[in-house]
């Protein structure tokens, strides 16, 4: 296969809300059998089809970046984490639908992830309100995924998933809730689906489209990284 463009799309989130078993799920379509932690970063690739079905339709790599650690992790850490949020073209942001302070955390995750440069000087400000005229000038596109879905019973589901839609409202983005180890949250045509492509074509056309229409040329090839553990880059 002739070589494609790709683009860079973050998982950010707490440990343990299933950032491994979703991005196994979006890249390979098979439920991860036996998750483990994640150390550093791991990387792996979804083929995408933007704008499929029409004359512009294009094939590009999706590199899922899937961000080990903790946001309360010390300055250092973050420090050492921030190299993973170089040249990024989209960020999904990963919470636990049964564990609140993980949708309450993703508030700390974005503004580490896109106040980077910050980070790098150590003076980001890691508490305090959420402020989402912070991120009024943000061109990044960002989705919000709620995992466990099947772990909400029905008397509570209404309630949980009002609360999280609130939230995806805080970051002007679509939101998906599935269980990672159910692959028909996913299945073609389904509204998850649905959305998912669309935020995935809108990354694409960030990265690669001017606003009129000019192609952008393609990003540099990939840098080496000190610190953490780049694996599962599969581009076959």
């Amino acid at each position: 296969m002739a070589s494609l463009d790709r683009v860079k799309v973050l998982v950010l989130g707490d440990s343990g809300v299933g950032k491994s078993s979703l991005v196994h799920l979006l890249c390979q379509n098979q439920v991860l059998g036996n998750p483990s932690w994640t150390v550093g970063c791991s990387v792996d690739v979804r083929v995408h089809d933007y704008k499929e079905g029409t004359p512009e339709e294009k094939t590009y790599y999706i590199e899922l970046w899937d961000v080990g650690g903790s946001v309360g992790s010390a300055s250092s850490v973050k420090s050492t984490r921030a190299v993973f949020y170089n040249s990024v073209n989209g960020i999904i942001l990963v919470h636990d639908l049964t564990n609140k302070k993980s949708s309450q955390n993703l508030h700390r995750w974005s503004r580490e992830a896109l106040n980077r440069d910050l980070v790098l000087t150590g003076v980001l400000v890691t508490n305090g309100d959420y402020d989402q005229e912070q991120f009024a000038d943000n061109h990044i596109p960002l989705l919000v995924i709620g995992t466990k879905l099947d772990q909400i019973h029905e008397t509570r589901r209404h309630e949980v998933l009002t609360r999280t839609a609130f939230l995806a409202e805080d970051f002007n983005a679509e939101e998906i809730n599935l269980d990672c180890t159910n692959p028909r949250y996913l299945a073609a045509g389904s509204s998850n689906a649905v959305k998912l492509s669309r935020f995935f074509d809108k990354v694409i056309e960030k990265r690669y489209f001017l606003r009129d229409g000019n192609q952008i040329p393609g990003f540099s090839d990939r840098k080496r990284f000190a610190g953490g553990t780049l694996k599962n880059l599969h581009y076959d």
